[in-house]
């Protein structure tokens, strides 16, 4: 009898094994990875109008009413350079009122035609909501 010289490539066994362990993992990775991204851009979001607060609250004290675009004061003449994934605006509750809201609207990416937007109330908190249905992608602290 004559000895086999070795086994050379794989069976076609164990290339199917391969190919489901590789679309099981692909079924749970890619999933995930759209809600990381999801969450990356409404934090994104987040931290673009948070860091308007500051200059809103100087507007506040300065001016004794909450920033719109008919008192003179747009997000880019508080500060705000721009959002790449989507428009930054106020909304004011009342002509000479210092509550409001800054909003962002997203326009592209994951979260396309969402909000997310901090709110202020007279007294001078700030709360944060979103639009997102999606409840793993909100950032901590916004609802």
């Amino acid at each position: 009898m004559k000895k086999r010289q070795g086994q050379k490539g794989f069976t076609l066994i164990e290339l199917m094994i391969v190919v489901a362990v590789i679309g099981v993992l692909s079924a749970i990775a890619i999933p995930q990875y759209q809600n990381y991204v999801h969450k990356a851009e409404l934090g994104a979001g987040l931290a673009t109008v948070s860091a308007l607060k500051i200059n809103v609250e100087d507007y506040i004290a300065t001016n004794g009413n909450f920033p719109s675009g008919t008192s003179g004061a747009s997000p880019t003449d508080l500060g705000a350079s721009g959002f790449a994934n989507g428009d930054i605006s106020f909304s004011v509750s009342g002509a000479t009122s210092t509550a409001g809201s800054i909003v962002v609207t997203f326009d592209e990416g994951i979260a396309n035609t969402e909000t997310i937007q901090i709110n202020r109330s007279n007294g001078g908190e700030w709360t944060c909501t979103t639009d997102s249905t999606n409840t793993k992608a909100h950032p901590k602290g916004c609802s």
